[in-house]
């Protein structure tokens, strides 16, 4: 009897949990009902999945509301809502102040990710130091023998200039040592995680969020790019997204920005591999 009774009370939980769940995500989209509108965003490739996360729900509940989404990188993000081409730019570094002044932006931190250096699962080489890191981009180590991987040349993988993502790997992993004009250039941390999983003997970087059983993380200096690790600091090689406004934010873009920070949206931003920022 006992037995019965404790079973049927964990169905009951059960059962409760995604009500208690779905009434949470209710009440935190509240504020978009009745609200009709578009909403333009572009900029960094790491907040793409969180973005689209949010506009599917917010959709969902209030179809009057269009919500675009596009990449092009951080610079492309801070200059694209600068100069009122998009409503909100999200950038995976901090713009400068310079920026910032110039166009009167409003930085909104909702995450921490760590940027994660990645090779191929077929690739045997799991740890590098710093040192070998800066010589494999820097172009003076050429073959995977040399840190104790196969008898191959090494393909180097890099975003361009405009990439938030580069600039943090660029400065943090590697002290602003040079990367090789050799390097194959990517446009996305979507398109570095299929040309890592697509090549042997590739290696590039990846905002954390984009890792999965594709491509395999590289430790530096012994501390593996997890989760864990970046938030509680081991992993240094880590950087807060943001969305950008021109001016205070208000009506849709407003809403938006509150739901990243709602419980729902830091469980979106939990669920996609980044840290959330309250």
């Amino acid at each position: 009897m006992k037995r019965g009774l404790k079973l049927l009370c964990l169905l009951v939980i059960s059962c409760l949990l995604p009500v208690a769940v779905w009434a949470s995500s209710s009440a935190d989209l509240q504020p978009f009902a009745n609200k009709e509108g578009s909403l333009r965003i572009a900029g960094g490739t790491a907040h793409i999945p969180v973005m689209k996360e949010v506009a599917k729900r917010i959709i969902a509940f209030n179809p009057d509301i269009h919500i675009s989404i596009a990449g092009g990188g951080s610079g492309l993000g801070i200059k694209q809502v600068g100069e009122g081409i998009v409503d909100i730019g999200n950038s995976g570094r901090r713009p400068t102040d310079q920026e910032i002044q110039k166009y009167n932006l409003k930085l909104f931190k909702w995450a921490i990710d760590g940027v994660a250096v990645a090779v191929n699962p077929e690739n045997p080489v799991k740890n590098l130091n710093k040192t070998q890191l800066k010589e494999i981009f820097a172009g003076n180590i050429t073959n995977w023998k040399e840190v104790g991987g196969p008898d191959h040349s090494i393909n180097v993988y890099t975003r361009d200039k405009a990439s938030g993502t580069r600039k943090v790997f660029w400065k943090k992993a590697i002290d602003k040592s040079p990367i090789t004009p050799r390097a194959n250039v990517v446009v996305s941390n979507g398109a570095m995680k299929t040309a890592i999983a697509k090549d042997p003997y590739g290696i590039g970087y990846v905002s954390v969020g984009y890792l999965d059983k594709t491509i395999s993380p590289v430790a530096l200096d012994g501390v593996a790019p997890t989760l864990e690790n970046v938030k509680n600091g081991k992993y240094k090689v880590a950087r807060g997204l943001y969305s950008l406004t021109k001016g205070e934010p208000t009506g849709l873009k407003r809403l938006f920005i509150d739901f990243l920070y709602s419980p729902t949206g830091q469980e979106i931003i939990s669920s996609k591999g980044f840290i959330p920022v309250k």
